[in-house]
């Protein structure tokens, strides 16, 4: 398994799926890497050599922001639009669909499992709640 700033990718696959499993680089900026430095999209990981690799890690370096930095930032993002009170900072920081989706039927994902608010008409539920 080659490694690429510390991330071991898939030796099995092909060079512009195998880039992919960096957190930061998708399809697109894989296949623009791989373009930038002139090798075969059609390779397999593997059958990267030293100075393919050491280019790779270089370019990626110096171009793109990935892993942690990347996480760092987003993160960074989310607590200056909660600092300003604004109104996705708000539907972060209560854990709601931040763009505008419907929430009274759907956004059981970022909702959560469903929690009954009233009154428990059965005595026997309403024992069992209690406890």
């Amino acid at each position: 398994m080659p490694r690429i700033l510390s991330i071991d990718i898939p030796a099995h696959k092909r060079v512009e799926i195998a880039l992919t499993y960096i957190a930061g680089i998708g399809p697109t900026t894989a296949k623009a890497i791989c373009s930038k430095l002139g090798i075969d999209v059609s390779i397999k990981a593997k059958d990267l050599n030293d100075a393919q690799i050491s280019a790779i890690t270089k370019l990626i370096q110096n171009d793109y922001l990935i892993e942690g930095d990347l996480r760092r930032q987003v993160q960074s993002n989310i607590r200056r639009l909660q600092m300003t009170k604004s109104y996705r900072g708000f539907r972060h920081a209560r854990n709601l669909p931040v763009n505008g989706q419907r929430t009274k039927t759907n956004a059981r994902t970022r909702k959560g499992k469903k929690s009954t608010v009233g009154a428990i008409r059965d005595k026997a539920l309403r024992k069992q709640a209690n406890k």
